[in-house]
């Protein structure tokens, strides 16, 4: 077997005219890992922020580092956004597998310097923040070509199992990440990056001698103007989304805030350009006749809703598991993180369950049912979770996110086959890149989205709850409204992060004013997250009513049907 996937037994099967057979297996295994390594670092910090900043002697929760925290935790997914469909574009031009590897150097590179961070405090966090970022390049070098060489490597009855695999263990990694980051993380912080070394080094030094460009490549220029609006667009519009859950001037969040404004109508003004400038160049980074192709555009309509009511279902189970479940249970708050992510196990369980089942029988059965059939479980899901009582039995959970996962495994293979099946094969790498785009940017604005929902809902009763509470444990009125009449995101923030911010929040000195046993109270396990548990539950039900319409609009847009443009034939790839 070795012999046979040597790099000059490739060589020569290509010059014959036919792609090497084993080919396609070992692109399938290596994109898949590239895939898996890309979405895993994603949630292995998110997972991991309260270890990371205490490593480097941070407070999360002060109003002055809030922006560290959001950029810590949103700066990989924008720049991620951002760039995949210039470098799917730039793949098409110069070779697919030569992006993706040069992502692959990247990417492990990036991972050592985060590692080694020499700094503290503001330092330490800016020092993470811009390896991130670079990181972020890497990675979506991989993600903006990886589903490309698939689709040029199988042929078009394998394609809907081969990108089921691929697409589902990038999926899932951002679920394995959460366990895998809350076991790193207890033991060091650095470790969470230290572990994409190895698995970095192997998967680069595997790409530059097994993959080879096999589909069509056309030279072209590179769009610079589209490149710049479109960056500095999407930036400006996903940075204001961010920043408008943040409070501003007396008011719980920050949407009358001018620079969140500036961002939200300004980025949306400057993509109109480039909208613009795509009709107007000889060859586009975004080829928006791609959308007269009705598969294509309904199916990136679904995958970006999908990917929003996805991204806002994970951050809401790790705030409901570490600021309430788990403590009412009796797990300490330094604890959290890692149990929050052995419990979501069932999540990931069921995306690997379903994925490559549903790519395999797409491929003989049509994709269209399986990627509707695949939202509307989902659907039911959420519905059976807006029900579910906040202190609830965990079987009863458990069950409910498995068959979310089952539904999201559904949906994932078969949209993508849908995306990338609709398109000529010249254009796959910005075609992939493009559904990388809708994937990475939904998950961004589902952290606007869903916060905000939150904090409006936990802004209509947290105030009235958090001030009868602290009152009846002996604290002064005086102190208690004040404390009330905080902005609910930081009581948020708290809860995402596993902090029990009572403490903090009354101080040491009022503390000492109060008997000890009320002070106890106040600062134990139990006194918070029955507290936030019934604002919670109120903001719960208004983000999962959300998700379960962006579900069924999902699927009703998956059954679209079109006919592809005439340029649009399958070239029959190499079985």
């Amino acid at each position: 077997m070795t012999g046979t996937l040597e790099r000059g037994g490739f060589r020569g099967a290509l010059s014959g005219g036919s792609d090497h057979p084993h080919y396609k297996w070992v692109a399938l295994s290596n994109t898949t890992l590239g895939m898996l390594i890309a979405t895993i670092n994603s949630s292995i910090v998110l997972i991991s922020l309260p270890a990371i900043f205490n490593g480097i002697h941070l407070d999360p929760l002060s109003p002055g580092n809030v922006s560290y925290l959001l950029w810590m935790l949103m700066g990989y997914m924008l720049v991620s956004a951002v760039l995949v469909v210039t470098l799917g574009r730039l793949g098409d031009m110069y070779g697919r597998v030569r992006i993706y590897n040069a992502g692959f150097a990247l990417f492990t590179v990036t991972s050592i310097a985060l590692s080694l961070d020499p700094f503290d405090g503001g330092g330490g966090a800016l020092w993470l923040i811009g390896w991130r970022v670079l990181q972020a390049v890497g990675g979506a070098m991989l993600m903006a070509n990886s589903a490309a060489i698939l689709t040029d490597a199988f042929p078009a009855a394998q394609r809907g199992m081969a990108l089921g695999v691929n697409i589902v263990a990038g999926i899932a990694g951002s679920f394995i990440g959460l366990v895998l980051g809350g076991l790193l993380a207890e033991w060091n912080w650095r470790a969470i990056f230290w572990v994409n070394v190895p698995i970095g080094i192997i998967g680069t030094v595997w790409a530059y001698r097994s993959l080879h460009d096999t589909g069509l490549r056309r030279p072209g220029r590179i769009d610079w103007w589209g490149n710049l609006t479109f960056a500095a667009g999407l930036t400006a519009l996903l940075a204001g989304i961010t920043y408008g859950i943040q409070p501003y001037g007396g008011h719980t969040q920050g949407w009358t805030n001018p620079w969140v404004l500036a961002g939200l109508f300004g980025g949306a003004a400057v993509l109109g350009l480039f909208a613009w400038i795509e009709t107007r160049v000889k060859d586009p980074m975004f080829p928006l006749g791609l959308f007269r192709i009705r598969a294509f555009a309904s199916g990136n309509i679904a995958g970006l809703l999908a990917s929003i009511a996805r991204g806002g279902l994970q951050f809401m189970l790790i705030i409901w598991l570490q600021g309430i479940w788990l403590p009412l249970h009796g797990y300490r708050y330094e604890e959290t993180p890692l149990w929050a992510g052995i419990y979501l196990l069932p999540l990931t369980v069921g995306f690997l369950a379903a994925g490559p089942v549903a790519g395999h029988l797409s491929d003989k059965y049509g994709p269209r049912l399986f990627a509707a059939g695949g939202l509307l479980v989902m659907a039911l899901s959420f519905g059976g979770l807006l029900i579910l009582p906040t202190d609830f039995s965990y079987w009863a959970f458990a069950a409910l996110v498995f068959l979310n996962g089952l539904g999201g495994g559904l949906f994932a293979a078969p949209n993508t086959s849908l995306v990338m099946s609709s398109v000529p094969a010249h254009l796959r790498g910005a075609a992939s890149g493009m559904r990388a785009t809708f994937q990475n940017a939904g998950m961004v604005l589902s952290i606007g989205v869903f916060f905000s929902l939150m904090v409006a809902g936990l802004s209509t009763s947290l105030p009235s709850t958090l001030d009868g509470g602290l009152t009846a444990q002996g604290v002064p009125a005086t102190a208690a409204h004040t404390i009330a009449g905080l902005p609910p995101v930081g009581t948020l923030f708290a809860a995402f992060l596993g902090y029990n911010p009572i403490a903090s929040l009354l101080g040491p000195h009022l503390l000492g004013q109060l008997p000890a046993a009320n002070a106890a109270t106040l600062t134990g396990r139990e006194f918070f997250p029955h507290l936030v548990s019934g604002p919670f539950h109120d903001g719960l039900v208004i983000v999962f009513w959300l998700a379960i319409g962006m579900s069924v609009v999902g699927a009703l847009a998956s059954l679209v049907r079109g006919g592809r443009r005439p340029d649009a034939a399958e070239e029959p790839a190499a079985g």
